[in-house]
């Protein structure tokens, strides 16, 4: 009867929200925010579950973020091997009736597989972050954001699903997904323009979450301190990194904003590598439409800053 009682608060309160012509809407992380608020526009704001500086890996969520999960007509998130817990939510009673969007799987999302061994971090899992966070991050690189093409193609299948529980305004979030799309081609021209110098420079990142980025920019990442899920690196990896930065020329090795700096400034200690900030999610930005825009161009901006 408990259960029963649940799943009709539920119910009504997902009613509650259409009748009035607004979807509630959750969003795991800043930069899908960004994407689905744009999408979104003047009809409604997404709720934000993940501020930046949490990081994107191994998030914990509090009852009022479940409660925030529990009440939407719609949770959009990256993959089940990202936000692995988040994920799990899907299949619970809190959540049941939910209908959860994992945009990494969207018609004409680019997924490039993750960098392994020799200058990238072998990828390892705790037991305790579980097997759909191992699995899926082993399946591919979940940083699928930072391709401005999959973020246009992201655009599109939440319009389309903004659609399917919002007819009314079907066509509104359509234009603005194309709105949102040929803004990024704009942007995407900007930044080629600006990062074409580095091109053969080589440098080394905290994280391995910038593959997209490189691959779509034609820069030449040498190497990452930590794993594509940011596991701290060991002793011997830290050794191999300083070998690394010593003997391959690299000018720059970055760190980011949501997690500790100590390794970086390990790594550098006694080379010739200056130390630089990329952020990959958006950590010390706005939550907003304009958030991703500014993402992207903090990042054309922050690798040259440090590369030149």
């Amino acid at each position: 009867m408990r259960a029963l009682i649940v799943l009709l608060g539920l119910a009504l309160s997902a009613f509650s929200a259409l009748a009035e012509g607004t979807p509630k809407v959750v969003v795991s992380i800043q930069p899908l925010h960004s994407i689905v608020a744009a999408v979104m526009g003047d009809i409604g704001q997404p709720t934000l579950l993940l501020p930046g500086r949490l990081g994107e890996h191994r998030a914990t969520f509090t009852p009022h973020q479940i409660a925030e999960v529990a009440s939407a007509d719609a949770v959009f998130l990256v993959s089940r091997g990202l936000e692995a817990k988040l994920a799990q939510m899907s299949g619970s009673e809190a959540v049941e009736g939910r209908v959860f969007h994992f945009l990494a799987d969207a018609p004409g999302v680019h997924r490039l597989a993750v960098r392994e061994g020799g200058v990238w971090a072998d990828h390892h899992h705790d037991e305790e972050e579980g097997e759909e966070h191992a699995e899926g991050l082993l399946a591919y690189d979940p940083h699928v954001w930072l391709d401005p093409e999959n973020a246009k193609a992201m655009a599109r299948a939440i319009a389309s699903a903004l659609a399917a529980i919002d007819e009314s305004n079907a066509a509104i979030y359509a234009a603005n997904a194309e709105g949102f799309a040929a803004s990024l081609d704009s942007l995407s021209a900007e930044v080629t323009t600006t990062l074409a110098p580095l091109r053969e420079k080589r440098f080394v990142v905290f994280h391995d979450a910038f593959q997209y980025f490189e691959q779509r920019f034609a820069l030449t990442g040498a190497g990452a301190i930590a794993d594509v899920s940011a596991v701290p690196p060991s002793p011997r990896r830290l050794s191999e990194i300083k070998q690394l930065i010593a003997g391959n020329g690299v000018t720059c090795v970055f760190r980011e904003p949501q997690y500790d700096d100590r390794f970086v400034r390990a790594a550098i200690e006694d080379g010739g590598a200056r130390s630089g900030v990329l952020d990959p999610i958006g950590a010390e930005l706005e939550p907003g439409p304009d958030a991703y825009a500014r993402l992207l161009a903090n990042l054309a901006r922050d690798f040259p800053a440090c590369m030149n």
